[in-house]
């Protein structure tokens, strides 16, 4: 299996990989494709890494800029992150966070934040840091992965495409 940088040819691919991981997920909105295609059409997909074994894409992770409250540059959003579903739990969506993580912080991000299962993304670093939130969320699902010793505070927005809904 390699990773590497999403092409034009992959696009329908990640469409496919992103339905299919997150069908049957309950708090899913089923939007998670429109959401990569609308970061993509506003040229905000900072980071597109798929994972690929035998020419067939197997999952794919995308990070985008965040804005902060209080000022706080060079954050960025993690999601979606998706693995085939018949390809989950071998390492494929633990490589795609270790290189696109990498990426990050080779680019000078100063941090990362997503919104998912705290018990998943806990294992990469990521927590729930006091005095950072995004409304709406219940704080316990927002977590952030700080590069440096700086750790904002305040509330963090997502790209604009996250509402993405066709």
């Amino acid at each position: 299996m390699i990773i590497r940088h999403e092409t034009a040819s992959d696009i329908d691919a990640i469409s496919e990989v992103t339905i299919a991981a997150f069908q049957t997920l309950a708090i899913s909105q089923h939007t998670e494709q429109f959401i990569i295609h609308a970061l993509r059409q506003a040229e905000a997909l900072t980071i597109s890494l798929v994972a690929e074994s035998g020419g067939q894409v197997m999952g794919h992770i995308a990070f985008s800029p965040l804005t902060m409250s209080d000022g706080s540059a060079d954050w960025y959003g993690l999601g979606p992150i998706s693995v085939w579903p018949q390809n989950q739990r071998q390492g494929i969506g633990k490589s795609l966070m270790h290189e696109g993580l990498s990426d990050l912080k080779a680019m000078g991000a100063k941090g990362c934040a997503l919104v998912g299962d705290p018990h998943y993304y806990q294992r990469f670093g990521f927590r729930n840091i006091p005095g950072l939130m995004h409304e709406g969320i219940p704080q316990e699902y927002f977590l952030a992965l700080p590069f440096d010793d700086a750790t904002p505070q305040g509330t963090v927005k997502f790209h604009r495409a996250f509402t993405a809904t066709a």
